[in-house]
């Protein structure tokens, strides 16, 4: 499709015609419909499926054409009583307009083309979460309607303190993005950093909100996310009034969260909900099952090709028995399970439900069992892989456990050849990394690094909630204070 520039106008019906119908060469989408009224030639031009018919017949062609009055762009735009009345005179406006699902209207020989919104938007109806399942609290998740987005994060923060920004990103195919925070508690940085790197973001087009936070977050080389990816309106709800900012875009179910630290991914919304000696306890194991995910295999490879001494001796036999018929040293064996784990987990995503969770249960067992009895492995590492798979499932985050369950591959490389000193100088270079990264600027290893007191029962456990009376330190809001502690201590009955 060809685009100009230059304004043409004004024109006679005939010429702007021939004009459109250049300018959308070899496409018969365009609808261009001419009428005369009160002596003067009018247009009507638009994309019919982009459009709501209903509305562009009731609302904008019944009162211009059943109208007495001489028209005029100006008494349009006066008496046609719909908000989003505008004009355009350049080509490359009036284009993008038609394929946004705008109205045009040309009266012969103006100057201008006056457009208005009739966009008809396809959109699926609010339902369960797909990749971030809980148990007690909201269900709903975000669908591919940017309205429909923002209607949901409107009803959960219902204050005129929420600001939402209008961004357009994409020169090809733009997409509409909303930059959403609290104007009294968002630390101004923050959202200039935000706003700044989505304006200055010179791309064709961003498909969807997983591939924006590419494009900007930090250090895009890193095997770990920096933005906080979820399809649940009321966590992105919760991270808003924590004073961080959120990022929704057009055609996306999913919201970005920043600045978001290595603590986070590992938080469910569940624990908000639960009580804090429940929570806790919980938020603990999803931490100690990312250290056991990525060092249990590792382990037991390092134990059993170098370190016989660690392995308590009955247990030594029994690994010794049952390595006695696999030809393949401990780290291609170890490899070997971990690619067959990861190839069923694979699969299991991919096909249909109910087919995706039988080929997970019976190609596990198959695959398993018959390795088992080829003497490809032994039984008992396939125990070791299996907790190690577990506990990469427990992270809230689809993002980051896929990164906790690919670090398992180098770390199990390491062992297999250094040994116990591999598994370390593995441990200290992923710890050097975390300690470099940030997200939006901000420490990712925050409030461990730098150390944070007032931080750790928001991060690493819960306390009571009369206790959380201050908010986040390290993001720097305006207002770090969340109530009064000395009045939420104070309890009194009914009669006091």
């Amino acid at each position: 499709m060809k685009r100009s520039s230059k304004n043409v106008f004004p024109l006679k019906i005939d010429e702007l015609e021939q004009l459109m119908k250049s300018e959308f060469d070899k496409s018969p989408d365009l609808s261009f419909s001419k009428y005369e009224h009160q002596n003067k030639k009018i247009a009507v031009f638009f994309i019919p499926y982009q459009v709501q018919p209903d509305r562009v017949e009731n609302l904008l062609l019944t009162p211009l054409l059943e109208s007495k009055e001489e028209w005029s762009n100006t008494a349009i735009l006066n008496k046609i009583p719909l908000n989003s009345g505008k004009e355009y005179q350049q080509m490359d406006e009036i284009l993008p307009g038609l394929i946004a699902g705008k109205v045009m209207i040309y009266i012969e020989d103006e100057a201008a083309v006056v457009s208005y919104d009739f966009l008809n938007k396809e959109k699926r109806s609010l339902e369960g979460a797909e990749t971030e399942s809980v148990v007690i609290g909201p269900k709903i998740a975000f669908t591919e309607s940017l309205v429909t987005n923002l209607n949901v994060i409107r009803w959960n923060i219902r204050t005129p303190d929420l600001a939402i920004e209008e961004i357009t990103i994409g020169k090809r195919a733009p997409r509409e993005v909303r930059l959403i925070y609290l104007k009294s508690l968002a630390n101004d940085t923050d959202v200039d950093t935000m706003r700044q790197r989505l304006n200055e973001l010179d791309v064709d087009n961003v498909e969807d909100s997983n591939v924006l936070m590419q494009y900007i977050e930090d250090d895009s080389a890193s095997i770990f996310p920096q933005f906080h990816t979820t399809e649940l309106p009321d966590r992105t709800s919760y991270a808003i009034l924590k004073g961080k900012i959120a990022v929704l875009m057009e055609n996306s179910p999913s919201a970005l969260i920043a600045p978001s630290t290595f603590f986070s991914f590992f938080e469910s919304t569940e624990d908000l909900y639960m009580r804090w000696n429940s929570g806790s306890p919980l938020r603990f194991i999803r931490f100690m099952s990312m250290f056991i995910s990525v060092v249990l295999t590792p382990m037991y490879v390092a134990a059993v090709t170098f370190h016989y001494e660690i392995i308590p001796t009955q247990l030594l036999i029994s690994i010794g028995q049952s390595r006695a018929g696999v030809p393949f040293p401990p780290v291609f064996e170890a490899l070997f399970l971990e690619l067959m784990i990861e190839l069923l987990r694979e699969a299991g995503a991919r096909l249909p439900t109910k087919v995706g969770q039988t080929i997970g249960i019976v190609g596990g067992v198959v695959v398993g069992t018959a390795a088992v009895q080829a003497g490809i492995t032994s039984n008992i590492l396939i125990i070791f892989i299996t907790i190690s798979a577990l506990a990469s499932f427990t992270a809230p985050s689809y993002q980051m456990g896929t990164s906790i369950r690919l670090l398992r591959f180098p770390m199990i490389v390491l062992a297999g050849i250094l040994g116990l000193i591999g598994i370390m100088f593995g441990l200290c270079m992923l710890i050097i990394h975390l300690l470099k990264m940030t997200s939006l600027g901000r420490p990712y290893l925050s409030p461990i690094y730098p150390i944070r007191f007032e931080d750790l029962n928001k991060a690493l456990y819960r306390l009571p909630q009369n206790f959380q009376y201050k908010r986040f330190i390290s993001l720097s809001l305006k207002d770090s204070i969340r109530f009064s502690k000395r009045n939420a201590k104070e309890k009194k009955d009914i009669d006091e």
